[in-house]
């Protein structure tokens, strides 16, 4: 969960921008870098250091897809910014791992950063994806260690039109459907943890159970914190007039709008279940005790009469001239009479006791 909260910062009073070009320690963390330029439903892979390099080569329409998967390094970020002409601000935001999801426009230029929940170790980490959209160029940079865009090149290499159609703004809304929806997986996980952790607080709450369950909040916490500005991000492309992303582009970004209205339902749901089961697990805890000191009373009260009872007998008050000595202690079935009379008093009170509900 620590890496929940984790946010690089700038020093205080740096000035903005800074270090997004330092080329200190310059292959440090460097991300794989992939390149591909697609034209007429054909989608035909670039050399990707090249392309990094030296930018958008001349092309004959079409667009080109510029993907670097992992943290880039400070070298692959200088040279990104040389050789597309990216804003300091914008490669800030990449190098400083953390940010808000936001949108913004530099220079003819729209940049977009979503955070891309997963589970892993059974865990919920998330992953920064920063988005840099064109005319006819998409950089798409994405923190995490494996590629969640295979499907969405799968659908490029396909007979999928709108790609050749509405050119690099439909793959930047594929490119950020493909992140929203992502949420939905960790979602259905969630519901199964939750669904067990409700069985095990009605069955055997226990002190392991209510970590889970404070852990359980505290991601859905951070998952709402991170999830919830990605709404506004997709709002706003719908409306601000906003290159390249035109009216004939909306309907796709209706839906997926719609997509975060229901990832931000379920969320809120999920939250008020875990709120609902530190209740159940407090009310199950409370419940227990209770049947605890209840059977406790019970048997106090049982023991109650009878040690009322030896303790009379057990005075051994006897005088062979006194009318108030004790004629029982020579009694010849004494014993037994008193062992029948106790266990009759023992009898009577369990029958009191399911009578009145209390067993």
């Amino acid at each position: 969960m620590t890496r929940l909260f984790e946010k690089t910062y700038l020093k205080p009073g740096a000035a903005p921008g800074h270090g997004a070009h330092t080329t200190e320690h310059p292959h440090v963390g460097d991300a794989t870098v992939s390149a591909w330029h697609y034209h007429r439903e054909e989608l035909l892979e670039l050399d990707p250091q090249r392309t990094l390099r030296e930018g958008v080569p001349d092309l004959d329409g079409g667009f080109v897809w510029l993907h670097l998967q992992g943290a880039p390094g400070p070298r692959q970020l200088h040279e990104l910014g040389e050789a597309f002409d990216l804003h300091p601000l914008a490669l800030e935001d990449v190098r400083h791992q953390g940010q808000r999801p936001k949108v913004d426009f530099f220079d003819e230029q729209l940049v977009a950063i979503l955070r891309q929940p997963r589970h892993h170790n059974g865990g919920i980490e998330l992953d920064q994806i920063n988005l840099f959209v064109g005319s006819h160029l998409v950089i798409s940079i994405h923190s995490g260690e494996t590629d969640p865009f295979d499907p969405v090149r799968e659908r490029m290499r396909g007979a999928n039109r709108n790609f050749n159609r509405l050119g690099a703004a439909y793959l930047a809304y594929a490119l950020m459907d493909s992140v929203i929806d992502q949420a939905f997986p960790v979602l259905e996980q969630i519901s199964e943890r939750l669904e067990t952790l409700e069985e095990r607080v009605l069955e055997r709450p226990d002190r392991h159970t209510l970590g889970e369950i404070h852990v359980l909040r505290r991601e859905l916490l951070v998952l709402r914190r991170q999830l919830w500005p990605t709404r506004d991000v997709v709002a706003r492309l719908m409306r601000d007039d906003m290159e390249p992303f035109t009216p004939e582009l909306f309907p796709y970004l209706r839906d997926a709008h719609d997509h975060t209205i229901q990832i931000m339902d379920l969320l809120e749901s999920y939250r008020e279940m875990a709120a609902s089961l530190i209740e159940a697990y407090m009310s199950a805890i409370n419940q227990r005790s209770n049947d605890v000191m209840r059977v406790l009373t019970i048997i106090a009260t049982i023991f109650i009469p009878l040690t009322f009872i030896v303790g009379i007998y057990g005075m051994n008050f006897d005088h062979p001239d006194s009318p108030w000595s004790m004629p029982e202690l020579y009694t010849y079935y004494g014993y037994p009479v008193v062992w029948l009379v106790m266990l009759s008093v023992i009898a009577g009170m369990l029958y009191f006791f399911r009578r009145r509900g209390w067993l």
